[in-house]
């Protein structure tokens, strides 16, 4: 026999949550800055009060029991409601506080700090959780309505979700400054496959996108190389490791400086657009509110901003 919900605490929910998220007590423990016993008394005293287990290890892997899917959704609107009761208290004094909680793509993390300045220049009070993932994480992560909002740039037609296209995502190929092709004046994608290509790792949306681009225009590396992260990318390309296929934001201190060039590819480059994504129904807090117009009423200064970045105007209209 259950006992009364009424005695769950929000710590415990938190702990449940963060477990969810990740598939592993371990991972949840370090997030939550606990030990490992301490998660898994958290879960077994959750149980308890439920009356039935929460998840189920199959072949190693842990996943969410019915019940634990169905606590996951209470729990969403449990913290939505407190959050945005939080958020209303400040509208009565006046102005608008709380905390935007945003994941974006790794390399949007380029150009969102900028973008966040310039929206917390109107709203000071504003503070932000940023968590950055690739796209498979961040395709969890909606799949669970983790956060407020999410930047991406290949939204998964797989989840009812709303998104906005804001800003175009050009993606390039990249090679040190001394590269013999780089000394060339026009290129096809096929000139680049005698030379290994840098790729990020099998979650990562660039390498889906830039492989699928080149499966298409039947250009095949007799070479690839996986480097885990984009700052690791950019730094095995000016060593001369092998070519990249990037954003053009995430390359654009390198570019301006010297320290790499953009080849000139006829076929490229491949655009996406940067989408704000959140769950189809999601209620969103105040400040997710106030983010997602700021994002729609100035996209036109978004784009100025992305060209000043990144040092390079972007030509052609965004996908949508």
């Amino acid at each position: 026999m259950r006992k009364s919900l009424m005695r769950l605490t929000l710590r415990q929910l938190r702990v449940f949550r963060a477990v969810c998220e990740s598939r592993s007590y371990s991972r949840a423990a370090e997030e939550m800055a606990l030990t490992q016993p301490a998660v898994s008394l958290q879960i077994r005293q959750l149980e308890e009060l439920v009356g039935q287990p929460l998840f189920e290890y199959v072949a190693k892997k842990l996943y969410l029991t019915p019940a634990a899917e169905a606590l996951l959704k209470a729990s969403e609107d449990i913290f939505g409601r407190l959050e945005s009761f939080d958020m209303q208290l400040s509208d009565l004094q006046g102005s608008l506080q709380g905390q935007l909680n945003l994941a974006v793509e790794s390399s949007a993390k380029y150009l969102v700090p900028h973008l966040f300045a310039a929206f917390r220049a109107q709203y000071p009070e504003v503070s932000l959780q940023l968590v950055v993932v690739n796209h498979a994480q961040a395709v969890r992560r909606l799949s669970i309505s983790r956060d407020d909002l999410l930047i991406m740039s290949q939204v998964p037609s797989e989840l009812a979700l709303n998104f906005y296209p804001f800003l175009n995502n050009p993606i390039v190929a990249v090679a040190p400054p001394w590269h013999p092709l780089c000394a060339r004046p026009n290129l096809r994608l096929q000139d680049l496959t005698d030379f290994p290509l840098l790729l990020r790792e099998p979650g990562s949306g660039t390498r889906r996108a830039g492989e699928e681009y080149c499966h298409q225009k039947r250009a095949h590396f007799a070479e690839t190389l996986e480097i885990g992260s984009t700052e690791a990318q950019l730094q095995a390309v000016i060593a001369g490791l092998g070519l990249a296929l990037l954003p053009r934001h995430a390359a654009s201190l390198e570019l301006a400086t010297g320290q790499l060039c953009e080849l000139p590819v006829e076929e490229l480059p491949l655009y996406h657009s940067w989408c704000l994504v959140h769950t189809e129904g999601k209620r969103l807090s105040p400040v997710a509110r106030a983010f997602e117009t700021f994002i729609r009423a100035e996209r036109a200064k978004i784009s100025a901003l992305a060209e000043r970045f990144s040092g390079r105007l972007t030509e052609k209209p965004a996908a949508s």
